[in-house]
């Protein structure tokens, strides 16, 4: 095959030659190319979904045999990888990155590692793959902790030139990477003597990130309720305050879906028991039924480290490694036995009982806030190690969790605190303790390249523009939440977290209550959208939430632009920040509209906003149709169905949605709307611009 080729280190003694194989097509435009020996346990050969194969026929053809040249050498560390990277090709991925969008020029570090400082490539949810502007995808098969040098690893110079005189040229501090040159990108897989290199032939940007998204599994629709308002309870509320919180929301008019409650509705938790504390909560089914009276779903948080009060204990014992995490078990997810063992648990106790989904927390790992978790160096009786299980530890537990759920044939949307490579069928979230606005909006952005969901939650404001702002954003997320955990009351009626507990509220809350309802209004407005975003992401691997380069890919204004990011196939968002008098939006090409007003904005151009807490600003292609609901308490009440046409322009795009239990088309022309319904009614058809 024309390119292909590897090296050998020869000045190591142990060097042995590299098996450099053809690219072999796995899947229609998915292709594999084995450089050495890989390591017996990766994410693709341990992986526990099967890729959606009939849904490479939804893509762009693309079935031309790769020339992309792969070396590789074996050393002392490893393997080392090199693959080309052209002049101006700029790169996207690599998992949850909160630091930085574009990665050229960069060195990253696949390490799982909770509240990364610096931009080193840490996260909770670093996946090994990445997508640049030529539209290819490339995922290395490893979990390990692999360093990726994008552009910025030079080899050495080869031989002297003349003396050449660069008196009056400024040193150069900035790097060695030049993008109008061809550069390389090496990636240093540690202890492995091989490794698997899957390429994803787009022919663009967004369908290499479909492909993969396809290959991972496809995405997911979430249930209804999971779309709607999430609110979680202080960590230490009990049965009748939980209760009292959600008759309160009920009686408000605030909406609300699903209640969550905190480590305190355990007997113990850090480590975990998964047994209900029966001092705070003394009738957990009388509880549970409660709250289902009221429409609400409830969602547990725990942990997976297993405390040796708890009846899971004996049987994860045996199949746990051989390290503790706060006088707990940890269990060896890689294997069936503690996912079993685990799950089944879950499920005949909780699952069972009326419980909805779990957060799913601690399962990450950290450096940098007390080095709470298990060592690299760990064993586990799978044979892998704690490295590696780092890498898998949080994908393997949301399936312990899932697959009793698909079991009882019940649909479940959870929050986790890792995730990594093929994670695109499983319905969690990720979220972190991390609390800096602009970075969750960048998180946000650079989900969508790995086949990652990210959620902005709202937890304590610092000022009342703020907790606006937040809210805001968190409505136009994979999952909208206000959490609550460490305050009695909900921020807007006391934002300070002394004051909150002591019971000192704001002199005028009610006014700041009512514009949160009406924020949280919004994101029950969505939903209808929001299903059929998810519907293209389960039908095609289309993220719902993505940067907007994935669109425009030759549009070079958007390599650095980390702050906007579409919504499904027509909407723009453009979160705003506290304290910033104006903000910036950037169009891609085309002709766009404001969603609030019609208003017309030609695309390929920039706009300077003021300062505005009533509305955050979203814009939609010129010519979308976009169903808008009357607002319910819940997503399932009557309200929800009852929904206004927002027409724009001529409403050229119509809408289409086709759900399981329901369906939705909206059309326009000549003047006149036509609407297509399962379990909807559309009752009004608004024309806006």
């Amino acid at each position: 095959m024309a390119g292909l080729s590897c090296w050998l280190n020869t000045d190591a003694a142990d060097a042995q030659p590299l098996t450099a194989h053809e690219w072999q097509q796995i899947h229609p435009g998915v292709w594999r190319i084995t450089i050495g020996i890989p390591e017996e346990f990766t994410p693709v050969s341990s992986r526990l979904v099967p890729p959606q194969a009939g849904a490479f026929t939804r893509l762009p053809h693309a079935d031309k045999s790769p020339t992309m040249s792969v070396e590789g050498k074996r050393t002392a560390r490893g393997c080392t990888v090199r693959l080309p990277l052209g002049a101006g090709e700029q790169i996207f991925g690599f998992g949850l990155q909160f630091l930085s969008f574009a990665q050229r020029g960069k060195k990253k570090i696949a390490r799982v590692n909770a509240d990364p400082k610096i931009d080193t490539g840490d996260s909770h949810a670093p996946v090994p793959f990445y997508v640049t502007t030529g539209g290819i995808g490339i995922l290395v098969d490893t979990a390990r902790y692999a360093s990726f040098y994008f552009g910025d690893a030079h080899a050495k110079p080869a031989h002297p030139i003349a003396a050449v005189s660069d008196a009056n040229l400024a040193p150069k501090y900035t790097g060695n990477s030049n993008e109008a040159e061809t550069e390389f990108i090496y990636v240093d897989v540690p202890v492995a003597a091989g490794v698997d290199i899957y390429l994803f032939d787009g022919p663009d940007m967004l369908s290499a990130v479909q492909r993969y998204n396809v290959f991972s599994g496809g995405g997911f629709i979430p249930p209804e309720w999971g779309l709607g308002f999430w609110y979680r309870n202080l960590a230490k509320a009990g049965q009748q305050d939980a209760l009292a919180l959600a008759r309160e929301f009920r009686d408000r008019k605030i909406p609300c879906d699903v209640i969550g409650l905190e480590p305190g509705w355990q007997s113990h938790a850090y480590s975990c028991t998964f047994v209900w504390d029966k001092k705070r909560f003394p009738d957990p089914p009388g509880f549970l039924r409660a709250t289902s009276d009221q429409q609400y779903k409830v969602n547990l948080w725990e942990h997976a480290f297993t405390h040796p009060a708890s009846p899971l204990f004996p049987a994860i014992e045996p199949c746990s490694g051989d390290f503790g995490v706060w006088q707990g078990l940890v269990p060896d997810f890689a294997g069936a036995q503690a996912r079993d063992a685990f799950g089944e648990f879950h499920g005949k106790t909780l699952i069972d009982a009326g419980v909805s989904g779990f957060k799913l927390d601690e399962c990450d790992n950290s450096d940098f806030t007390g080095g709470w978790s298990f060592p690299e160096c760990s064993a586990f009786p799978s044979g892998i190690d704690g490295e590696q299980m780092h890498s898998v530890f949080g994908l393997r537990y949301q399936m312990a969790i899932w697959n009793e759920f698909r079991k009882r044939g019940r649909e479940t949307y959870g929050l986790v605190r890792s995730s990594g490579a093929l994670a695109t069928p499983y319905p969690f979230v990720l979220y972190s303790d991390l609390y800096d606005h602009r970075q969750y909006i960048r998180a946000l952005v650079n989900s969508g390249f790995s086949g990652l969901l990210w959620c902005p939650e709202v937890r304590q404001a610092t000022s009342e523009e703020d907790l606006i702002r937040r809210l805001q954003s968190v409505v136009f997320s994979p999952l909208a939440q206000v959490d609550c955990w460490y305050m009695k009351s909900p921020p807007w009626m006391q934002l300070d977290r002394g004051k909150n507990n002591a019971g000192e509220l704001l002199k005028d809350w009610e006014s700041l209550e009512a514009r949160c309802r009406e924020i949280i209004g919004w994101r029950m407005q969505m939903i209808p959208y929001l299903m059929a975003a998810f519907q293209r992401y389960r039908d095609d691997g289309t993220p719902p939430f993505r940067a907007l380069v994935l669109d425009s890919p030759q549009d070079q204004r958007l390599y650095r632009v980390d702050d906007q990011y579409m919504v499904g196939d027509r909407m723009m968002v453009a979160p705003l920040f506290a304290g910033e008098a104006t903000r910036t939006v950037v169009f891609p090409q085309g002709k766009w509209q404001d969603f609030w007003t019609g208003e017309a904005v030609p695309g390929g151009t920039k706009l300077s906003l003021p300062e505005s807490t009533e509305r955050i600003p979203v814009y939609v292609k010129s010519g979308s149709i976009v169903p808008w609901a009357d607002v319910g308490l819940h997503a399932g009440a009557p309200e929800s169905r009852r929904l206004t046409a927002r027409v724009y322009g001529d409403g050229s795009l119509p809408f289409t949605f086709n759900g399981d239990n329901s369906a939705l088309r909206l059309s326009w022309r000549d003047g006149h709307g036509s609407a297509e319904t399962k379990k909807y009614e559309v009752y009004r058809w608004k024309r806006l611009g």
